[in-house]
């Protein structure tokens, strides 16, 4: 559980990172960004969806407490991941290492260093999380620099016009990566699709109704996540063994996480 056992292991998520950080970066410079904000958002930040989320309702003219509870929502989930590796960390594991480590944990890094048989030391957590991390800043900055190369070369009004189909081409690679991750578990999870199915009526429903059309942009996000998380969370709950785990072979369980 050295160092290089954890950049092998975090490579082919910095490789999986590297296309979605690029279409992110792509899709905040169209949407009026300077180059610099999404890396600088990428350098501090380390969450996909919350990135994309942040970027769309600073662009809307958010306010910050919007804007905090949207990635206060989001977001949450890395407590209860950082909670779950916590439990697997060889023992004596200063504080400020955890510091370090707590700023890498994602969905997939999560995965990875969950999964590990062994007591996860901090030379190996620190190979996986700099070498996913590096991948997902490296995608932000080669978007943001095809981005404002293209922005010069693309000049004048014509230019201009086909920069733009070019970067609205870009940003839909982003919806086409967040279909991807929901396909397949939807098709193999019937909990899951219904949890898909909930949330597109609840998104239709705040797009197409009048009155819900006109409250600030990020709210739908909100109640949306709510709402899904305890309706699945009642219809569905995890059953527990006797050891306390969560009963994997259990129908009831859902593959809700």
């Amino acid at each position: 559980m050295n160092f290089v056992r954890g950049l092998k292991d975090g490579l082919p998520i910095a490789l999986g990172y590297m296309p979605v950080a690029f279409a992110y970066a792509i899709r905040a410079i169209s949407q009026g960004f300077p180059a610099w904000f999404p890396i600088l958002i990428s350098a501090t930040n380390f969450t996909g969806t919350g990135q994309v989320a942040g970027t769309d309702l600073i662009a809307a003219g958010a306010n910050i407490g919007l804007l905090f509870a949207t990635m206060l929502i989001i977001n949450i989930r890395y407590t209860l991941m950082s909670v779950s590796i916590a439990q697997k960390l060889e023992p004596n594991f200063s504080l400020w290492k955890r510091a370090v480590i707590s700023f890498g944990v994602t969905d997939e890094n999560y995965a990875v260093a969950v999964r590990q048989p062994h007591k996860l030391t901090f030379p190996y957590l620190a190979g996986l999380m700099l070498c996913s991390f590096c991948g997902w800043l490296g995608g932000t900055m080669l978007g943001a620099a095809l981005s404002t190369l293209l922005g010069q070369l693309l000049a004048g009004e014509t230019g201009a016009r086909f920069y733009s189909m070019i970067m609205d081409a870009f940003s839909i690679s982003l919806y086409a990566m967040f279909i991807a991750i929901i396909v397949p578990p939807a098709r193999d999870d019937k909990h899951v699709l219904l949890l898909l199915a909930i949330t597109i009526v609840l998104s239709c429903i705040f797009y197409f109704v009048p009155v819900l059309q006109e409250l600030p942009s990020g709210i739908n996000i909100i109640v949306c996540s709510v709402i899904c998380t305890v309706l699945l969370s009642l219809l569905f709950p995890h059953k527990e063994t006797e050891d306390g785990m969560p009963n994997e072979s259990s129908d009831d369980t859902g593959g809700i996480e």
